[in-house]
């Protein structure tokens, strides 16, 4: 890809990072309680004013990085409704009183109506928190981040009772990918220009990055979303299931710790084994597309969305191979980038009334028409978007350096 297609791309994405993020500050914003309405339609209607503690943390995180790194974004309207957002998950995402178990579902004022008994609300009310504290300048958001990690890490290595998950006995224990990559991702962002905190996670780093790795099976042939607790391939449907979006974001997360860590091998890895061999395998040959799940041995897998192409797993793609590319430059992921985001593109966004759809039929035409949901909001898009154009400005400020020698 020459440089007049990095310029292509740059001013593409930069356009629709600014279209996406007017959409969500057009339509999301609750100025009665704080927070966001995630539950939007097609134009941007709210149909359910439910709100979900993941999704809440994700939009302060993004607000306040656009916040923080985007010109266009620097508006107090922006900053303002992330700081509402964080004010709400302090006030009212922990479900009960003295417990840092936060609810997954809260009412438009706050009151729990359900709660996860995983630690995803949690993860995201760290990543918003954090990044909302970067943005202000106000180190309390940043100490409640650092308190709920403290619960996180708690209940993943040592103590899992409060989470609240019964122990039965015909239960397969099992370690799920999504557990280590979430802890990697927490530790890429506590630790960002903070040595203190940088120092502090390195060893929680090092250990969900090794656990993520377990997920290679097959002989480095296929990564498995779920393992035995010891690294071994589990039997059954758990035990083959993939996810190829999974795999390729475990790769972008990897990349960026083994940029740190200065490992090579590691590098090659997440490379090799978590951006291309699933991007292989996952894509769809017929219609295009990645399928949302697979089954390692070629049955059908038994999640019944498994042909749909869904918007994130795209995202996390564009993503994954454009770092990779400027990281190691292997033309084939700037390849892999272009069919990508080509695809996403085409099928996903919404030129009339603004950002993405979120759920394709196998052969891509749109199967529900809301941009915002339960498990949709205000993240995998702006954030791919955010961070490809990063990554191709540099590229497009290389490519003039050495055209000028």
């Amino acid at each position: 890809m020459d440089l007049q297609a990095l310029q292509r791309w740059y001013r593409q994405i930069s356009e629709e990072l600014e279209a996406v993020g007017e959409f969500w500050i057009r339509h999301s914003h609750d100025e009665k309680y704080g927070g966001f309405f995630t539950c939007l339609g097609q134009d941007g209607q709210v149909y359910d004013d439910l709100k979900y503690v993941w999704l809440e943390g994700r939009q302060v995180w993004m607000y306040s990085r656009l916040y923080r790194t985007v010109l266009k974004f620097r508006r107090p309207e922006v900053i303002e409704a992330a700081r509402a957002g964080g004010e709400f998950l302090i006030r009212h995402a922990c479900a009960a009183p003295g417990s840092q178990k936060c609810a997954f579902v809260l009412t438009r004022d706050g009151r729990p109506v359900k709660i996860q008994r995983t630690i995803f609300s949690e993860c995201f009310y760290v990543l918003g928190l954090d990044e909302l504290g970067r943005a202000t300048g106000e180190p309390r958001y940043r100490e409640a981040a650092l308190k709920m990690m403290e619960a996180i890490v708690r209940w993943v290595q040592e103590d899992p009772s409060e989470l609240g998950r019964p122990q039965l006995t015909g239960a397969t224990p099992h370690d799920s990918m999504a557990v280590p990559m979430m802890l990697l991702n927490l530790v890429d962002q506590l630790s960002e220009g903070d040595a203190e905190a940088a120092s502090r996670f390195a060893e929680l780093g090092s250990w969900s990055a090794q656990r993520i790795l377990r997920h290679v099976q097959r002989n480095g042939a296929a990564v498995l979303e779920n393992v035995s607790e010891d690294g071994k391939e589990l039997p059954g449907c758990m035990g083959r299931q993939q996810n190829p979006g999974h795999a390729i974001e475990a790769g972008w997360f990897l990349l960026r710790h083994a940029r740190r860590q200065q490992d090579a091998g590691l590098i090659s890895q997440a490379v090799e084994k978590f951006m291309k061999q699933p991007f292989r395998s996952g894509w769809d040959p017929e219609y295009g597309g990645l399928f949302a799940f697979q089954d390692v041995d070629g049955l059908c897998p038994t999640q019944l969305e498994w042909r749909m192409k869904l918007w994130w797993p795209h995202t996390e793609a564009m993503v994954a191979f454009l770092m990779g590319f400027a990281e190691t430059r292997d033309s084939e992921l700037l390849e892999m980038f272009d069919q990508v985001a080509k695809y996403a593109f085409d099928k996903f966004r919404d030129p009339e009334a603004g950002e993405w759809f979120g759920y394709l039929t196998q052969e891509g035409r749109v199967a529900l028409s809301i941009k915002g949901g339960p498990f949709k909001g205000c993240f995998h898009v702006p954030r791919a978007l955010h961070m490809c154009k990063e990554i191709l400005e540099l590229l497009i400020s290389e490519a003039k350096s050495l055209n000028q020698e």
